[in-house]
């Protein structure tokens, strides 16, 4: 079987043909050393270099294939030479034309990115893949490069390796430079390896509900790698600093499995960041909190007073016994965000038994950082989720995708984050971490007032600025400066034009375009460390942080240490 990239399709959006050839390849034998690309996924994405080739076939040892695909049951040309396609109009293009074209972008760009590549045999065809394409010969193509529907029907390997094979000849024959004994295995590898970007694209968090996605991101090197994992392993936990892009990998695995047909169950621990994952999943994902899950299958409610116990102990208890008894179907397809917070053994019981096959032979995946983001968890739990899986396979995330390097760097520098990060997909915009002092809360809600002024005369508005705190009763909360507080509303408030303020700990998971800090006050311990790091990782652009001045000279000294150790 080929190696398929996307290893997904559409089936409502793709052509009929697109879909038997992806079908054919997915399964064809004596294709184990091949990759075939396609461009089914975002093939109507403008910004593509290769969006319209449908498929790309690189074959070790021969050379690559580009192929257009024609579903049309009907296919002439009039005396005037225009294409009768099926009951579109007629069109002077050729599908020959666009093949060729298209053939020739992919041959540009392979060789502007590797010049090492530049001998390697890149070929086009066109398929008609339901009608039998009796035109006459012309000069406009070989007759190697026309294939209709008598050629679906024949293995597809034999025929692309008929069509390379020929057409290597007619190269050899009109060329130089071509070389006869084609792309050894590592050369096809370095083709994937710079053609696979422009084919393999993210849905973004705007576009991810419509069918066909519009507006898409690059995966890093390191998301590609977990993207492979994914596909060979049905049991993972990836571990990774904030901003490596846990959650974006949550999302587009949901995205995947919904195109499959799958059924998914995406959970996480913190609220909002739930009621944010609702609003930007495919239909078809159900996203819960894992305690929202427990409630509602246990039918319970907390009294106003109840202990951390209840939450932890009781409240998974009432739901084991309930879930025990239900019937309704498990999922196909588990998705965890959060995981340090979720390993409790009690937890984990809940969890295997919403799983089609439980923890232990199910398909799932996990995402969490396990080192400085575990705030309210059992990180111990981890080798308990160990011992319930079999097979489990642990993956790295390393690259920061969502802060600049400025701001990543400081949050790893400020909160001893060992290992830092491999690297930034963000590039360097110059902007440095502001850091504010304060000696009071009047001059704290002074400067507050005064950084949020900045924010706005550089092009921030209301909502693009997040103000967080440790606290509950924080700067924001709690402002006494009346200018300052009909600026401000709690996370959550629909009031328009109001700038909203959080707990670090309510807001882990998510990031806004700006953040400001608030009630520094102490990083004595590694409770106030991780909160820190958290907070300041929040960000997305601007980062302020609003420090007691008695906290000031550590702070100093932790950039300090962290410099002369760079």
């Amino acid at each position: 079987m080929a190696r398929m990239i996307p290893s997904i399709f559409d089936q409502e959006m793709s052509s009929p043909g697109e879909l038997r050839l992806f079908e054919r390849f997915q399964s064809a034998p004596d294709t184990d050393d091949w990759t075939v690309l396609h461009s089914l996924e975002l093939a109507d994405h403008p910004s593509q270099v290769c969006g319209e080739v449908d498929f790309v076939v690189v074959v070790p040892q021969l050379g690559v294939l580009c192929i257009e695909v024609k579903a049309h049951k009907r296919i002439a040309r009039d005396v005037d030479g225009n294409w009768l396609l099926g009951r579109q109009r007629p069109t002077p293009r050729s599908p020959f034309k666009q093949a060729d074209d298209q053939m020739r972008s992919i041959m540009d760009f392979l060789r502007k990115s590797d010049p090492s590549l530049a001998n390697v045999p890149v070929l086009c065809a066109v398929w008609f893949t339901n009608c039998r394409a009796q035109l006459p010969p012309s000069v406009e193509w070989h007759d190697w490069q026309l294939l209709d529907q008598d050629h679906v029907a024949r293995p597809i390997a034999a025929t692309v390796v008929e069509v390379l094979t020929k057409g290597r000849l007619h190269l050899v024959q009109k060329a130089r430079g071509i070389r006869l004994e084609g792309p050894d295995q590592r050369t096809c590898d370095r083709v994937v390896h710079t053609l696979r970007p422009e084919f393999e694209l993210a849905a973004s968090v705007e576009s991810l509900r419509s069918r066909r996605a519009q507006h898409v991101l690059r995966f890093t090197e390191d998301q590609y790698d977990a993207l492979d994992t994914m596909e060979r392993e049905p049991r993972v936990l990836f571990t990774g600093a904030a901003g490596t892009g846990k959650t974006f990998l949550a999302l587009e695995e949901a995205r995947r499995n919904v195109v499959r047909g799958r059924s998914v169950l995406l959970i996480c621990y913190n609220r909002l960041l739930s009621e944010w994952l609702k609003g930007v999943v495919p239909e078809g994902v159900r996203v819960e909190t894992l305690h929202a899950l427990m409630r509602r299958e246990a039918g319970a409610r907390p009294a106003d007073d109840a202990p951390a116990t209840w939450w932890s102990q009781e409240l998974p208890e009432l739901a084991l016994e309930a879930m025990l008894d239900s019937t309704a179907p498990p999922t196909d397809v588990l998705l965890v965000d959060e995981a340090q917070d979720l390993m409790d053994p009690g937890y984990l019981d809940v969890l295997d038994l919403t799983l089609k096959g439980g923890l232990s032979s199910g398909t799932w995946r996990m995402f969490g950082d396990f080192e400085r983001q575990a705030i309210f968890g059992n990180t111990a739990g981890r080798v308990g989720l160990r011992s319930r899986a079999a097979g489990m396979v642990e993956a790295l995330l390393g690259r920061n995708c969502r802060n600049t390097p400025r701001v990543g760097r400081m949050a790893a520098i400020l909160a001893g984050l060992e290992p830092g990060y491999q690297g930034f997909r963000r590039p360097d915009d110059g902007v440095n971490v502001a850091f504010l002092l304060y000696a009071s809360a009047s001059d704290q809600e002074r400067l507050l007032l005064t950084q949020l002024k900045r924010l706005y005369q550089d092009g921030y508005e209301a909502d693009d600025i997040v103000i967080l705190s440790a606290k509950a009763n924080g700067a924001a909360a709690s402002s006494q400066d009346v200018a300052l507080a009909r600026r401000l509303a709690p996370f959550g408030d629909a009031t328009p034009q109001r700038v909203r303020y959080c707990t670090v700990q309510a807001f882990k998971g998510l990031d806004a375009p700006a953040v400001i800090i608030t009630d520094i006050e102490s990083l004595e311990g590694r409770s106030s460390q991780d909160l820190l790091y958290i907070a300041m990782t929040r960000s997305t652009g601007p980062l302020c942080l609003l420090v007691s001045r008695s906290v000031g000279p550590t702070i100093v000294d932790l950039i300090t240490r962290g410099a002369t150790d760079a």
